[in-house]
């Protein structure tokens, strides 16, 4: 009886073991499923263990909510060769999953739909094939679908027309077929839909076309045909036709004038609203437009006229026949040429992350309204109480969706830097062109608006060749961060090469030293003087590492009025770090002020830096350039390779500029004259 009772016991806490895992690690579970699946060969999920706890933060690209729920799935360019595991569904408080940027294959799992709860889905830039799930029209809660630059087949789903909330739809560079659903036009917060590359024929619904909030539609390099619905003319550069030669339309530069060949075929709705436009003759009766049947005896007296009308319809129609099949001749030979240079179409089944950037460069890029943090909109007005106009400021706006694409969702693969108050990520944009996007949380810029829509509006009008040519902005409410885009310089900071050691390290040589000298003088001499009825603009900042090299070595000052944009504290913060490295003038110790003197003697500090290969200049090295001796302060790395009346004049701006007394120091006007005279001119 004993023994019977142990091997009760025994087998009931057998059972209880069985039991509890799938009640309390049934997302445990799921996650080792999905890195199974994604990570087949345990590479880079080796994070994601099975007796560890996904809300710890310790398994990569794992986020949880505040009831310990996996709510966020963040592995994009991770490098992944797996599959989308249907096991995904599991996780029900999912709201976020980000899997773009990697090789995964396989198709869409239906499963997914499961996933009621899920605001983004970036599954692009893979290489997934099979359809797309008609199930994903049940994701109410679905806000992004990004699944371009695949390998996807058939049609898209009616079905998607059920996702109310869609604002980007994004299917272009996949192999998908038939028409643009007319349920698409259901979408009444659909923003921006993506659908160029594709093999798409028919007609452009009307329905879509009057669709509120659109304001970016391409379909450009399908087989689309017909008349475009004159609706669309409304968004100007948001609609991209190109490379339909089936389509025309009135009002579209890019694309041809209609026939009547093309009327009589085009979308009933637009064809209705364009009958309704026209005209009756005053002078014919409407019931004499179409002639009723003839009865026989009307034909006997008409056979004779019948014959020759008979002759002429029948000369017509060959006429007609063979216009109609020269246009489809010369549209497959357009087709043809088309899918020469369509990348959807490469024999390849794998598409690379440099295929889809080679793919971005044939797209244009969206510079469109974007989400705003309550209370800090720079375009709800025109105009702010001093009459600033704002509107030039659209201009510059970038969506986030374009921003989180061209940094891959801010991977740290594209991270470039960090500070206090900012981070700086490299990036490519849908027209191919690379830029860095710096991060600024909302809470370290300005809060009175109209302050900062003049710091915006100062980094817009800042234009020249030795400036970080500043792109645009986007203020995301979801992320509560500013982001501002610049122009890719893809030699790094001039910091890097200063106090450089060892082999392999690039030593600047004497001419790039004095052209970028020379560079630095002509940036912040525009600054000071680009307004002349107006107050200089005064950078404050300047350092070795607020001046970036392009690939010619050219010299580009960053950060150029971006002190406008920032919190004082945040302002304070930067100058002690400024000051800690020597930039800093005198007399704002005792003035608490900048002026164009300030800017000079932080340039001053640079020539120093760059003749003596130095980021901490010693007291030793002023004193040997006050002494003249070249020797004893120009950079041991060039190896006596430099100009010595070249480095002498060099010496003496830099010791004029860093002169104590503001008064004693020149301006930039005429340090950029000095630096324009013969080398031997002292």
């Amino acid at each position: 009886m004993g023994f019977s009772k142990f091997i009760f016991i025994f087998l009931l806490l057998i059972a209880s073991s069985l039991i509890k895992p799938s009640r309390g690690n049934a997302e445990l579970r799921a996650l080792m499923d999905i890195k199974s699946s994604l990570d087949p060969e345990n590479k880079y999920l080796s994070s994601w263990v099975s007796d560890g706890d996904p809300c710890s933060g310790k398994f990569e690209g794992v986020a949880c909510n505040e009831h310990r729920k996996v709510a966020n799935i963040s592995l994009q360019s991770k490098r992944l060769t797996g599959k989308v595991s249907p096991a995904v569904a599991e996780l029900k408080c999912l709201s976020g999953l980000y899997l773009h940027y990697n090789s995964l294959t396989g198709e869409i799992p239906k499963e997914i739909a499961n996933l009621t709860e899920l605001t983004d889905l970036y599954l692009n830039v893979n290489n997934l094939s099979g359809i797309i799930p008609p199930e994903i029209g049940s994701m109410a809660s679905l806000q992004v679908l990004q699944l371009s630059c695949n390998q996807l087949t058939g049609s898209i789903p009616k079905e998607i027309g059920s996702l109310k909330k869609l604002s980007v739809l994004a299917l272009e560079n996949n192999r998908l077929t038939g028409q643009i659903p007319e349920s698409l036009g259901n979408l009444g917060w659909l923003k921006r839909l993506y659908l160029s590359f594709n093999q798409l024929s028919g007609l452009i619904p009307v329905r879509l076309a009057n669709i509120p909030q659109l304001e970016v539609l391409d379909v450009q390099n399908n087989t689309l045909s017909g008349v475009v619905p004159s609706a669309l003319r409304r968004l100007n550069g948001g609609f991209h036709p190109e490379n339909n030669p089936g389509l025309c339309g009135v009002g579209f530069s890019s694309l041809r004038a209609c026939t009547d060949w093309d009327n009589q075929n085009m979308n009933p709705i637009e064809a209705n609203v364009s009958s309704a436009n026209k005209t009756v003759p005053q002078n014919i009766p409407q019931s004499a437009s179409f002639p009723m049947p003839c009865n026989q005896n009307h034909c006997s007296r008409s056979s004779s006229k019948l014959r020759q009308i008979g002759i002429v319809a029948g000369v017509i129609t060959a006429v007609i026949a063979l216009m109609v099949g020269g246009f489809l001749v010369v549209l497959w030979y357009r087709r043809r040429k088309q899918k020469v240079g369509n990348t959807s179409d490469t024999s390849d089944d794998r598409l690379s992350i440099d295929q889809a950037k080679e793919v971005y460069k044939k797209s244009p890029s969206s510079l469109v309204d974007l989400e705003y943090s309550n209370g800090w909109d720079p375009a709800t007005t025109s105009q702010d109480s001093n009459g600033i106009c704002h509107e030039f400021l659209n201009i510059f706006k970038f969506n986030l969706e374009e921003v989180e694409s061209a940094t891959q969702h801010f991977s740290e693969v594209n991270l470039l830097g960090k500070s206090k108050f900012s981070a700086v990520y490299k990036g490519i944009l849908k027209d191919g062109s690379r830029v860095a996007i710096k991060s600024i949380s909302k809470m370290n810029c300005k809060t009175v608006e109209v302050e900062f829509i003049k710091g915006l509006s100062l980094l817009a009008s800042l234009k020249h060749d030795n400036l970080v040519k500043f792109r645009g902005f986007c203020c995301s409410k979801a992320r509560g961060e500013c982001f501002l885009v610049y122009d890719f310089a893809s030699k790094g900071n001039l910091s890097q090469y200063l106090d450089n050691e060892g082999d392999g390290i690039t030593v600047l040589d004497w001419p790039t030293r004095v052209s970028i000298i020379n560079g630095i003088a002509k940036g912040i001499e525009y600054l000071h003087n680009r307004e002349p009825d107006k107050p200089p603009t005064i950078h404050q900042n300047i350092s070795v590492e607020k001046v970036l090299l392009d690939e010619q070595s050219n010299p580009l000052i960053l950060d150029s009025g971006l002190l406008k944009l920032l919190a004082d504290d945040v302002v304070y913060s930067a100058l002690k770090v400024s000051a800690a490295f020597g930039y800093m003038a005198p007399e704002y110790i005792t003035t608490g002020r900048f002026t164009e003197k300030s800017d000079v003697y932080a340039f001053g500090v640079i020539i120093l830096q760059v003749l003596s290969g130095k980021q901490i200049l010693a007291s030793l090295t002023r004193l040997a350039a006050e002494a003249g001796k070249l020797e004893d302060f120009v950079d041991l790395k060039l190896k006596g390779k430099f100009t010595e009346s070249e480095a002498a004049r060099l010496a003496k701006i830099a010791l004029d500029c860093t002169h104590e007394l503001p008064d004693s120091r020149p301006t930039m006007a005429s340090v950029v004259q000095e630096l324009s005279k013969p080398s031997d001119v002292i």
